[in-house]
């Protein structure tokens, strides 16, 4: 597979060579420039202390009136605007309220120049400081999106209330992660290759990704390669991936988006999660993180491996799940009792193993 690919990349480099070593030009961003003040804006938005602006959106009950309040970090290529598959029923039963915001760069929000893994966290505190939704919170971080669960764990753990991260990424560069566990992995060779031509070769990348020999986003939902047969079936019922549509990707802020976004969930951490000490040590909150079996796009032993690491963090496994279980049918209401009422549902717990891994 990546052999192929590298062909592919290969003859487009001979042909675009000059691409490759150009950055698109400077975007513009709502709020951040003169140029960009023309532009629409539609959402709510808080300025955060560096003059940059987040987008956001509330759903279930009044924050007023809310026993749960919650903030959902949305995954790749998404938005505050994900759909939340809770049942109103639930919502109204146990008094909770959302809050999803646009990751730097999506929607309506800025990017940030400064991206990393920290910051993430002090955008989602700044949130919830200007939006007054209490001293502590619950976040639920989807995907991609969990590398900003990870980090406010990381630094800002005394603010949560409970933590979910649903199928969470799995950085190959996370320094704990054993190498023999995943060499023979085709994943780790595409995020090291995409890596590498985001940071040295964008432009060739932006015109790689939106040449029509390149498979749409159509073909890519009924790939057997990246979902299981329940995600393919899903796909038949929601939006699927639009911003990740060639039509999409030709806009130079999508790319940017895509490309920071990318960059900074798989490139090199301020910390390795895998050395994270239990911040609850009273139990005074508690982390899940939910996997399904069937994941092709995090493998489900890379996720063992990581809760087998972090026994403090409860794993939950769907047995044919695969990577879009936050969409099942009465799964998101299960996440939410576990997290919120501590009830018991679909779990796994790896045995501990005797295998010796080399870092």
């Amino acid at each position: 597979m990546v052999s192929r690919i590298a062909v592919v990349l290969l003859i487009g480099f001979l042909g675009m060579f000059y691409q490759a070593k150009q950055l698109p030009p400077p975007s513009q961003i709502n709020g951040s420039s003169s140029s960009s003040q023309n532009l629409p804006v539609s959402s709510q938005r808080i300025r955060l202390s560096d003059g940059r602006y987040l987008a956001y959106t509330e759903k279930g009950v009044s924050k007023d009136k809310a026993n749960f309040r919650i903030i959902v970090s949305h995954g790749f290529g998404s938005s505050k605007d994900m759909t939340i598959l809770a049942s109103q029923e639930l919502i109204v039963e146990l008094g909770i309220y959302f809050l999803l915001y646009d990751r730097p760069g999506y929607g309506e929000s800025d990017p940030n120049p400064n991206s990393s893994v920290e910051n993430e966290a002090y955008d989602i505190q700044e949130l919830a400081e200007q939006l007054q939704i209490g001293s502590k919170f619950y976040l639920i971080g989807v995907s991609m999106g969990s590398y900003s669960a990870w980090s406010c764990l990381k630094y800002i753990p005394e603010r949560l209330a409970g933590t979910a991260l649903i199928v969470p990424l799995v950085n190959y560069q996370w320094p704990s992660l054993p190498y023999s566990l995943t060499k023979e992995d085709y994943r780790r060779k595409l995020s090291k290759l995409g890596l590498w031509l985001s940071t040295y070769a964008p432009g060739l990348l932006h015109w790689w990704v939106t040449q029509n020999w390149i498979p749409s986003t159509s073909v890519l939902e009924k790939n057997p390669i990246f979902f299981n047969e329940r995600d393919i079936d899903i796909l038949k019922t929601i939006p699927g991936f639009p911003m990740l549509s060639k039509r999409m990707l030709k806009e130079q802020r999508v790319f940017e988006t895509l490309r920071s976004d990318f960059m900074t969930a798989f490139g090199k951490w301020e910390f390795d999660p895998l050395k994270l000490s239990n911040p609850y040590a009273q139990n005074e909150s508690s982390v899940h993180i939910w996997q399904g079996y069937e994941d092709k796009v995090v493998p489900v032993e890379l996720q063992r491996y990581v809760s087998g690491q972090l026994p403090w963090i409860e794993y939950h496994e769907v047995p044919d799940g695969g990577h879009l279980i936050i969409h099942y049918k009465g799964l998101f209401d299960t996440i939410l009792r576990a997290l919120l009422l501590g009830e018991e549902a679909v779990s796994y717990r790896p045995i501990p193993s005797t295998t010796k891994f080399v870092s």
